[in-house]
């Protein structure tokens, strides 16, 4: 089969929910993926992060294997041997009492949302059906129908209403609005993602995430951070947070706890929030089944043992640094931490994003455009200098053809 093959047989089988570059992939290593007709291409997306350790990490792969063999799923109706392993391993590795495993980043947002208003109305004492959450422009939280209630996006929630209430929208960025909001006395969270990735890596002022996690304490209110795309490394510490010396009340995580190679999430909090929820109120059929336990685990040490945060932030400087010296009349700006980057585009004619990364593609490099005129690039942490400084050739060459 050709590629085109494979891409005409997704569009007729395949809901149209997706706008893939016309690529069709194969197999995977480290910081390389390969096309159908053995093509090498740099993957500069890295799963939107959940590759983050690479493709088919060999600890991590062995894991799987290994655990695959010997037990895959039980349910939540029984204990599994490795299941608390994973919990005390991951709680002590970010500091919390509790984890509560699901398996998308969406699932564990809406875990994360159900844990504020329950916490809301069993601690705090909020009047029954009167719970509110803050939420932030522009931002991705992913696509449940309560999530997208929270979009200011219209790409997201346009015609999927009658939308979910309880959020109260503030401007990303914007210390004053999210004070002026907290003044509401049911409000029982404000969710935030430290660096909006879907919006086109946006980097807030330094010290907004501080002045916001105070403002919280303040007013009783939880601070959630949303770390699916921007923890575990990718920003060049451990959390995005940390930055910012934050201890997020409840900490959401997903995409690189897996390494990329099953579905795993979870939200961590303390007891006094994590223990409002009883036995049947929550849960998963696969949320912390063995295998996702056993990668878990393997995908965080992996992280720890490489440096792969450490990693990120010395090749995010270096990435920085050498595309801002591409002089281009298409790059308008280049922003980001440790290896969650972007490039803001101007168009050139009637070429835009897109165009540029058809044509990375055609040079060995894989990336996506995210709002048009923004192209996200985030390679895998494993990346060392000499693979960066190739792939940034390419990227430099590519935009001369422009």
């Amino acid at each position: 089969m050709k590629p085109e093959d494979y891409i005409t047989r997704e569009e007729k089988y395949g809901a149209h929910n997706y706008h893939p570059l016309p690529v069709v992939l194969k197999k995977g290593e480290g910081v390389f993926v390969w096309d159908v007709e053995g093509k090498r291409y740099f993957d500069f997306l890295s799963g939107y992060s959940a590759l983050s350790q690479g493709h088919c990490h060999p600890k991590i792969i062995e894991a799987l294997k290994k655990q695959a063999e010997e037990l895959t799923l039980v349910s939540r109706a029984f204990h599994a041997d490795v299941l608390g392993e994973y919990m005390e391993f991951a709680c002590k590795f970010f500091g919390y009492d509790k984890l509560l495993p699901m398996n998308t980043g969406a699932e564990a947002v809406e875990t994360a949302l159900k844990l504020a208003r329950r916490w809301g109305y069993r601690v705090k004492g909020i009047a029954s059906e009167r719970a509110k959450i803050i939420v932030c422009s522009e931002n991705f939280h992913g696509r449940t129908i309560t999530i997208i209630s929270m979009s200011t996006d219209p790409g997201s929630y346009a015609d999927f209403g009658p939308y979910t209430p309880g959020f109260i929208k503030v401007q990303y960025n914007n210390v004053q609005e999210l004070e002026e909001a907290l003044k509401e006395p049911d409000v029982v969270g404000f969710l935030v993602e430290p660096i909006q990735g879907e919006a086109g890596v946006v980097v807030p002022d330094e010290g907004y995430l501080r002045v916001c996690y105070e403002l919280c304490r303040q007013h009783n209110v939880l601070f959630m951070a949303d770390e699916i795309q921007t923890g575990i490394g990718r920003t060049g510490k451990l959390l995005a947070c940390d930055y910012e010396a934050i201890h997020p009340d409840i900490l959401i995580l997903g995409k690189a706890l897996s390494g990329g190679v099953t579905p795993v999430s979870a939200v961590l909090a303390d007891d006094e929030i994590m223990l409002t929820i009883a036995p049947g109120e929550h849960g998963s059929t696969y949320g912390g089944n063995p295998l996702a336990a056993r990668v878990g685990i393997a995908a965080l040490e992996v992280v720890r043992d490489e440096r792969l945060s450490e990693k990120a932030y010395e090749m995010g400087v270096l990435f920085r640094d050498e595309m801002n010296k591409i002089d281009n009349p298409m790059i308008k700006k280049v922003r980001g931490k440790g290896l969650l980057n972007a490039v803001v585009t101007e168009p050139h004619g009637d070429k835009v994003a897109w165009d540029i990364c058809l044509a990375l593609k055609e040079n060995g490099l894989i990336a996506k455009p995210t709002h048009d005129h923004i192209i996200r690039f985030t390679p895998p942490l494993v990346i060392t200098r000499e693979q960066m400084l190739e792939a940034i050739d390419i990227i430099r060459e590519t935009f001369a053809q422009f």
